[in-house]
């Protein structure tokens, strides 16, 4: 598709992301809000990218550096510059959400791709995400693993799950946690 692309977010982009994350998340309770969303861009701005798609907007992914087995609260912004010294240890693949005119064309797989090109560039050993509102099927065929031992606070759901992915071989597997997690938002 020649009139796909996907670039880093820009500050032009802030209306459609906060439009989208808002229809995507707040009827289930799970919208952040923009200063949320500002945070997690500010964390890490070179792993935050917008889907274009005939020349409009068609989605947003938000990913930063984040210690594997824990995850954004979503009821708290980031605090500081930014988790972009963390390399070589996790990327957390914080928020992924599509316009309805571009779903089932395959762009999670493209986003989620990119991602993770990004990721190993970058020198990240893993993925990390939450699967809320009944993703994890979704996020199971795009090769995350399901982490149930991983505590998730309430804010995500009872149904939400957090899943791994190596950027490295079968071998290079994160292990488990050791000992209880603490984190929350996901991805859809």
């Amino acid at each position: 598709m020649t009139d796909t692309g996907i670039r880093l977010l820009q500050d032009e982009d802030w209306d459609d992301v906060v439009a989208l994350e808002a229809l995507a998340y707040a009827a289930s309770g799970l919208s952040e809000g923009p200063a949320a969303l500002r945070s997690r861009y500010r964390a890490s701005p070179s792993t935050c990218f917008v889907l274009e798609h005939a020349g409009a907007f068609g989605g947003y992914l938000l990913a930063l550096p984040y210690p594997l087995f824990r995850c954004p609260d979503l009821s708290l912004a980031e605090r500081g510059v930014g988790y972009e010294g963390h390399r070589g240890s996790n990327l957390h693949l914080h928020d992924l959400a599509l316009a309805e005119r571009v779903r089932g064309l395959g762009m999670a797989r493209r986003m989620t791709r990119h991602l993770e090109e990004t990721g190993r560039e970058a020198r990240h050993r893993s993925l990390s995400l939450v699967a809320v509102q009944g993703s994890r099927p979704l996020w199971s065929r795009l090769g995350y693993r399901p982490r149930p031992e991983v505590a998730l606070p309430a804010g995500y759901g009872v149904e939400a799950v957090y899943m791994t992915k190596s950027l490295g071989s079968a071998a290079d597997a994160p292990p488990g946690p050791a000992g209880g997690a603490d984190g929350t938002r996901g991805t859809s």
